[in-house]
């Protein structure tokens, strides 16, 4: 099964970024956009995994859940991967840089590398992915747009739990489905 650990989105959250994601979307299918259930803000990406491996993992998120208070995630400004939107494969919504949410992710890199998940060559950059660019003909108007939303602030939320998430990839689109969650203390 494929796997990641992530934080799950508000429902207001995820309903101000898909109202940007409807502005953005100019018919081109020149980008995969994220739906709003798929939302979420990926803390380690598992890839495939056995079913053996879920309590060692589970056993994992709850020592970490243990040893981190809520706290708040603010989502501010666009932008793409690489920088620079000159040829971007991934456009997305930052996060303001949070001492806690780095903590949390750097324990949990740390923990994972310990059964054999490698740690992220880059380093941790939060942020949510609104699409992924499939083609760059008919982007410059999504693209300006984008920029204009380059400093804007859409909110923020309580982070109160980690969850670890089976993503299954289907002709329409990764669909995913909640294994556990952890509430942090």
């Amino acid at each position: 099964m494929r796997t990641f650990i992530a934080i799950n989105l508000d429902p207001e959250i995820k309903k101000t970024l898909s109202l940007l994601i409807d502005e953005l979307d100019k018919g081109h299918e020149n980008v995969r956009w994220v739906k709003h259930e798929g939302m979420h803000l990926t803390l380690k990406f598992l890839g495939e995994i056995g079913k053996e491996n879920v309590p060692e993992i589970e056993d994992v998120l709850k020592m970490i859940s243990n040893k981190y208070y809520s706290f708040s995630l603010k989502f501010i400004g666009t932008g793409s991967f690489p920088p620079g939107m000159k040829n971007p494969r991934v456009l997305w919504i930052g996060i303001e840089e949070e001492e806690t949410l780095r903590a949390l992710q750097y324990q949990l890199e740390g923990e994972l590398e310990k059964l054999g998940f490698p740690r992220e060559r880059r380093k941790f950059h939060a942020h949510l992915t609104l699409g992924r660019v499939k083609s760059l003909s008919n982007i410059k108007e999504t693209l300006s747009l984008l920029e204009q939303y380059r400093d804007r602030n859409f909110g923020e939320m309580k982070a109160d739990k980690i969850s670890f998430i089976q993503s299954t990839l289907k002709p329409t689109g990764a669909e995913y489905s909640v294994l556990s969650e952890f509430e942090l203390k």
